[in-house]
């Protein structure tokens, strides 16, 4: 499981400010091997974290490439897997070494996605000159993808029954319908194992979080917004009661709901493995901070930059 924080603007007003912000945390088994992120050998335009379980081999959960293509992978919870079921980490990487804009790629997975247990997948093509796009697929939800326009308001303007914003969601029990809710910058998201945007409390808390992160690191070096991106991160707080989570995770997700409800998981052999966050400015340089447990330890970690400048 994992969760999402976003904020785009493809067109900056100050050349300060950055077309992409994005934190995000991977919770994973802490004895499934993968190796932390890094430019493929063989692919020296990829960075990302491997996968390197037994029949998973190269999948990813989250990636850049330098001709500006993105992507990043959430589970969606479910009590039951299908241990048949495709890897859903070659989602990511099939994306990061292909040609095909994110739009049209994820139209594609959107005809597979039965073969898969459930997830939920973004689809970034950055560019200087173009502009950027980030497009949102889950195959728990609508059965077409759709594109993140900044444009439009997000998600908690006005609540409708199967619909947050114009982006597919679940309205939670506690919800009313119709019921209007504070308005984020327009271009913010979240996603954590349910679809996009739907309003789970530990999604709800992080992202004003990360939004008031966002706010005072305006002013600040890169260096400094990341390690307060890479606190928001690292919050072990419990947002109880969440109704939804319960409802959607039933008796899977019972027995580790105190540490599941909070942007950081943290359980005795489970929980959250790697933090990254993504900044990208206005003139298209990336700067790419992973934070990775080392082993099986989490006392122990280690944190890795990388910079480049995109292609396109």
């Amino acid at each position: 499981m994992c969760i999402i924080f976003f904020k785009f603007d493809p067109r900056p007003v100050s050349k300060n400010a950055y077309r992409l912000i994005l934190a995000a945390n991977r919770d994973e088994f802490y004895h499934r091997p993968s190796r932390a992120a890094d430019f493929w050998g063989n692919n020296n335009e990829v960075l990302s974290g491997l996968d390197m379980e037994e029949g998973k081999e190269g999948g990813t959960w989250l990636g850049i490439n330098t001709r500006g293509k993105l992507a990043a992978l959430t589970n969606y919870l479910q009590p039951r897997l299908d241990r048949d079921a495709r890897g859903r980490g070659e989602l990511v990487a099939q994306f990061l070494t292909s040609d095909v804009d994110s739009l049209s790629y994820l139209k594609k997975v959107s005809a597979e996605g039965h073969l898969y247990n459930g997830f939920n997948l973004i689809a970034a093509d950055l560019s200087t000159e173009k502009g950027d796009v980030i497009c949102y697929y889950g195959n728990r939800g609508e059965r077409e993808p759709v594109a993140l326009a900044p444009g439009l308001a997000s998600s908690w303007t006005h609540v409708e029954k199967g619909r947050v914003g114009g982006v597919p969601a679940t309205v939670p029990p506690t919800s009313h319908a119709g019921l209007a809710e504070p308005t984020p910058p327009a271009g913010t998201y979240g996603l954590s194992n349910a679809l996009l945007e739907t309003p789970w409390r530990k999604l709800c808390f992080g992202k004003r979080l990360f939004l008031e992160a966002v706010e005072r690191g305006q002013a600040l070096p890169k260096d400094a917004l990341a390690a307060q991106l890479l606190d928001v991160l690292n919050n072990e707080e419990a947002q109880l009661p969440d109704p939804a989570i319960e409802d959607q995770g039933r008796e899977y997700v019972q027995p580790i709901l105190s540490k599941y409800a909070a942007v950081c998981v943290r359980c005795p052999d489970y929980g959250t493995r790697t933090n990254t966050v993504i900044l990208v400015d206005a003139d298209g340089h990336v700067t790419f901070t992973e934070r990775s447990m080392l082993g099986t330890d989490p006392s122990c970690w280690e944190t890795s930059t990388h910079e480049f400048r995109l292609q396109s």
